[in-house]
């Protein structure tokens, strides 16, 4: 059981690592080659829907990138939230869903 936690919780920080690591590198795509300024919404969204929209969020701001698209101002918030309580409801379930 103690192995599905340590799993569990490598994969929120992988996630999360990964979700800034991708905003990093479309921020410095976007300083050389100003036609790709919307290009990679979709990931950014994926990325935040499988568990990084807290480190998106975060990094928004310490970046201060992509902070007038008011998709991702809106979204971002309400996908956190659900993330939050599905690890929140996980954990404290013991992962009982996962078991058949």
């Amino acid at each position: 059981m103690l192995l599905i936690y340590i799993i569990f919780i490598v994969y929120i920080l992988a996630v999360n690592f990964y979700a800034v690591i991708l905003l990093k590198t479309q921020r410095d795509e976007v300083c050389e080659d100003e036609s790709k300024i919307n290009g990679g919404d979709g990931k950014i969204i994926l990325t935040a829907i499988l568990g990084g929209a807290i480190g998106l969020y975060v990094s928004m701001f310490i970046m201060r990138y992509r902070l007038k698209n008011l998709l991702l101002m809106i979204l971002l918030p309400v996908i956190a939230v659900l993330n939050v309580w599905f690890f929140v409801a996980a954990f404290r379930s013991g992962f009982t869903f996962f078991v058949a």
